[in-house]
């Protein structure tokens, strides 16, 4: 749910704005934090970036395979499949 923090912010000459100290700490976002931006209709909503796995979508237990997130469930399904794959292909 979307609510109004009644804090008004200008865009600066570069298209910046500045997000409150307050809000930042509420929401535990720190200095070089990766923020992903949405559009909805006519409203800009700013999101605190979290990795997830480009074949599922989940955020836990990722690692990096060619630059991309990969979680551990979708790594053990590839290794599986891969396994069934080249046992066929040896026949």
């Amino acid at each position: 749910m979307i609510k109004s923090t009644g804090i008004v912010r200008d865009v600066d000459p570069l298209g910046r704005v500045v997000i409150p100290i307050e809000l930042r700490k509420t929401m535990d976002i720190q200095e070089y934090d990766p923020l992903e931006i949405y559009t909805n209709d006519n409203q800009i909503l700013l999101k605190k970036y979290q990795p997830a796995c480009i074949l599922c979508g989940s955020a836990e237990n990722l690692s990096t395979h060619q630059g991309k997130k990969i979680c551990q469930i979708c790594r053990t399904g590839i290794a599986k499949e891969s396994v069934v794959y080249l046992h066929k292909a040896s026949f």
